[in-house]
């Protein structure tokens, strides 16, 4: 018996949390029970910040007069629908005069006619440089003037530089940087004579940096990148802002899969489909984020590409043996 209660004497009750807090330094407890509550607070600042500047963006577009070039695409459709929505006036410029109609006609079906303006639509094909002028009156006819201009259209081809033809070169040059450059210069005057406006040029990564096999379309992408840089300074004065959006590839929507690149080459990593490329919703809230803070460069892009277009400034000697290597792993991979 004597033993039994020895044992049961040397039983301690486990402490309970207060206890444990009572033992603890005051300074430690204040930073245990405070450091949580501020780290959920700060989230939440972060996430109304975030949701008040969406808001904003999306409003800031209401009867602003838009015009949207390729807006059949992927991401000129994203963005007309999330413009229409925010009440914009929007000219959408496509080649197919049918698709133009049904989409405006979607558009339509989707909102709510007391709040939005019905579309207007515009032919416009920059292969066809000799009706640029026609377009561009059509365009200032549509309201009279106009406040945002978004150059969407794009041209790719890859392929050895000696395979492509100067036709194809040519063909390339009109659609990336020929058209964009001669619409802009088109509505400048109208935007001049109202102190107001906003180019945004939806330009590649390519327009930073150079990759293999697109010798043409990287070229055009470079010239339409330096145009309006240059343009930029120039109209500031003017009150006109000026932006440029470098992604790195436009996937056909963040819900459908893309089929894996046969090609694994270093330089390959630098413009695959997936997973470098944005989705047209990410980049349509890019773009309206861009236009309502007026940001002049934005680069859609992860850490890979980014480090490569610092390495191109920086260390030029390892970027271009990097490509070289690139090129000849892919080479050797096809003759496998």
């Amino acid at each position: 018996m004597l033993v039994k209660g020895e044992m049961e004497s040397n039983v301690t009750e486990p402490e309970s949390f207060w206890d444990i807090l009572q033992d603890m330094d005051p300074t430690w407890i204040t930073t245990v029970l405070l450091v949580p509550c501020v780290i959920v607070l700060t989230a939440g600042f972060f996430y109304l910040y975030g949701a008040v500047i969406s808001l904003l963006s999306k409003t800031s577009v209401r009867n602003k007069v838009v015009v949207i070039t390729d807006a059949l695409s992927g991401l000129g459709r994203e963005c007309a629908g999330v413009f229409h929505k925010g009440g914009a006036r929007l000219i959408l410029c496509g080649k197919s005069w049918e698709k133009l109609e049904e989409f405006a006609d979607d558009l339509a079906n989707a909102s709510d006619p007391t709040v939005t303006f019905p579309p207007k639509l515009v032919l416009l094909d920059f292969g066809d440089m000799d009706s640029m002028p026609d377009v561009i009156t059509e365009i200032l006819d549509c309201y009279g003037c106009l406040d945002v201009l978004i150059l969407n259209s794009s041209m790719k081809v890859k392929a050895p530089a000696q395979s492509v033809s100067l036709e194809m070169d040519k063909l390339l040059m009109d659609n990336n940087y020929f058209g964009p450059a001669t619409l802009a210069k088109g509505v400048l005057p109208s935007m001049i004579s109202r102190r107001t406006g906003h180019l945004l040029l939806i330009n590649s990564i390519q327009g930073k940096l150079a990759v293999p096999f697109r010798t043409t379309y990287a070229a055009s992408k470079h010239a339409v990148q330096a145009f309006f840089d240059c343009l930029r300074a120039e109209v500031e004065e003017y009150g006109i802002s000026v932006s440029t959006i470098n992604h790195t590839f436009i996937s056909p929507s963040s819900a459908e899969t893309t089929e894996a690149d046969s090609s694994r080459s270093v330089w390959s990593l630098l413009y695959t489909k997936k997973p470098l490329g944005v989705s047209p919703d990410e980049a349509a809230a890019e773009i309206v984020k861009t236009l309502h803070n007026k940001k002049k460069e934005v680069v859609m892009a992860p850490s890979l590409p980014k480090v490569a277009i610092y390495a191109r400034s920086f260390f030029p000697n390892v970027f271009f043996a990097v490509m070289a290597a690139g090129v000849n792993n892919a080479a050797a991979c096809e003759n496998m």
